[in-house]
């Protein structure tokens, strides 16, 4: 199972250049990639598109061997549903921690006392149980970072793509996600996408690292 660019050219309503331009790659299963470069080369728009959030202007994006903005609304739906896409700034609803994790798994129709279990059951493999309780809007940027993280885990995406996930946090936070990012890639069949402009998190957790500079995708390693 694949997601693949194909020729994808990409601006926003009434800006007149290209963001992305003509721009191919394919991201394969089980493997890691880093996106690097400076803010506003075009990181988070190359993220949203492959994560479906965005159409490209031009070219098409195949998903799992369909053209995927030619599919019916229902067979996209059924196919976003395997790709989680989490912000720079984390997004938290109102109400606990523990409830913000178990809600993607209520949502997809896990009775809540089931949800709720397996939240803690994360939460306890990672030694953060201590914020289970805790309200969202008392926690720290980092600590908000971990638990949009743990939130994606928790579904068991095919693709996860994560935006700039160690901006705004402090070091211990930062050692917890990278912690989270090796037990993503040694337990969980999932794909890692992440955007960063920090080098040294790319040679450290990358199979493969992109670069993007005036528009297009290079591969560094």
């Amino acid at each position: 199972m694949t997601i693949e660019l194909r020729n994808i050219w990409f601006t926003y309503p009434g800006l007149k250049r290209w963001v992305l331009r003509n721009v191919s790659y394919v991201f394969n299963d089980n493997k890691t990639y880093v996106i690097l470069g400076p803010n506003g080369v075009g990181k988070t728009t190359l993220m949203k598109l492959v994560a479906l959030l965005y159409r490209p202007n031009i070219g098409s994006i195949i998903t799992w061997g369909y053209d995927y903005w030619r599919l019916p609304k229902d067979k996209r739906l059924s196919i976003r549903r395997k790709i989680v896409y989490v912000h720079e700034r984390p997004i938290l609803l109102k109400g606990d921690v523990l409830y913000n994790i178990a809600l993607g798994l209520i949502i997809r129709g896990v009775k809540r006392d089931e949800a709720l279990s397996e939240a803690l059951r994360i939460l306890k493999d990672l030694n953060l149980n201590y914020l289970a309780t805790r309200d969202t809007s008392t926690l720290s940027m980092g600590e908000a970072q971990l638990i949009s993280i743990i939130r994606a885990i928790i579904i068991k995406p095919k693709f996860l793509l994560l935006d700039e996930p160690l901006a705004h946090i402090d070091i211990d936070k930062r050692e917890a996600i990278l912690n989270i990012l090796h037990m993503l890639r040694r337990d969980y069949s999932v794909t890692l996408l992440i955007s960063t402009h920090d080098v040294s998190v790319a040679k450290v957790l990358a199979d493969e690292i992109l670069v993007i500079k005036e528009g297009t995708i290079s591969k560094m390693r």
